[in-house]
């Protein structure tokens, strides 16, 4: 049941994430959207985490189960970040759409790291993947720091 969620999750991902803008009928729209693809994203990251910090017991599935979700996700929010979505119900600051080169090569960096990561939880390698959560949440941090509010 589980690879068959990651499937549908994957399959929706691709599906549309090429499409996302165009189909939101309103900023208000778009933000909730990347708002629930980072939570999502962040959900199953911090399930990773949990077991690469000792503060859950390893489970070498479970780490690769919820590392190819947080990477499917980590392709998503991207397209919610047009235009007119700068005002509302947004931690989002400024910078994201007046430095918009250095914001996009913050969300690769971040989808590459995250990539990594589930390659090294595919491995079942408990350091392989405590490395790459490291590198990853330094993404996270650095586009973090840059460019969301408190």
């Amino acid at each position: 049941m589980k690879k068959v969620s990651i499937l549908v999750v994957a399959a929706a991902a691709i599906g549309f994430s090429g499409v996302a803008s165009a189909q939101f009928a309103k900023p208000d729209d778009a933000i909730k959207y990347r708002k629930n693809a980072l939570f999502v994203m962040q959900q199953h990251y911090a399930r990773v985490g949990a077991m690469a910090s000792g503060r859950a017991p390893f489970d070498a599935k479970v780490a690769a189960d919820n590392a190819a979700i947080a990477e499917t996700m980590s392709r998503l929010p991207w397209a919610a970040f047009g235009e007119g979505t700068d005002k509302g119900d947004t931690k989002a600051l400024p910078e994201v759409w007046k430095e918009q080169a250095k914001f996009k090569a913050a969300a690769e960096k971040m989808e590459s790291e995250m990539s990594k990561l589930a390659a090294a939880a595919k491995t079942g390698n408990l350091d392989s993947i405590k490395t790459a959560f490291q590198a990853t949440s330094g993404s996270c941090k650095a586009c973090h720091d840059d460019f969301r509010g408190k």
